[in-house]
């Protein structure tokens, strides 16, 4: 009987140090390319609470990613762009800080190697320019 318990004692906590091991997994770089596509296509469609819950997952997976990739003075500026973005539910207000989120996620991509395939730049010449 002792056995037993010793077993499912052991099992038990192979299973516990397993579990905390997967959750304080690592986000990759290419997760943080794919979070800002689902926040795009979010705004493409006018989805702004779908834009919202993307940018919060974007904050998520930023912070998951180590300072060595992305060091702080990176983030921060994408941070706070999808912290504007998901605190708001206004379409017209998340577009505009999209404006300024793809810059700073440009600057990235052109420091960090966030895909296997190129990461294109794209401007909409129907987008007024502000000034």
């Amino acid at each position: 009987m002792k056995k037993i318990i010793v077993m499912v004692a052991i099992f038990a906590t192979a299973l516990v140090q397993q579990t905390f091991a997967q959750d304080t997994s690592v986000s990759k770089p290419s997760e943080l390319l794919t979070s800002y596509y689902n926040i795009k296509n979010a705004l493409v469609s006018g989805d702004a609470n779908s834009a919202a819950i993307n940018a919060a997952q974007f904050v998520k997976t930023i912070n998951g990613i180590s300072p060595e990739i992305i060091p702080g003075s990176t983030k921060e500026p994408l941070l706070k762009d999808a912290g504007k973005i998901s605190a708001t539910k206004d379409l017209k207000k998340q577009r505009d800080y999209f404006s300024t989120f793809s810059a700073n996620m440009y600057a990235l991509a052109k420091t960090v190697k966030l895909n296997t395939e190129p990461v294109y730049y794209q401007y909409c010449p129907m987008k007024r320019q502000h000034g």
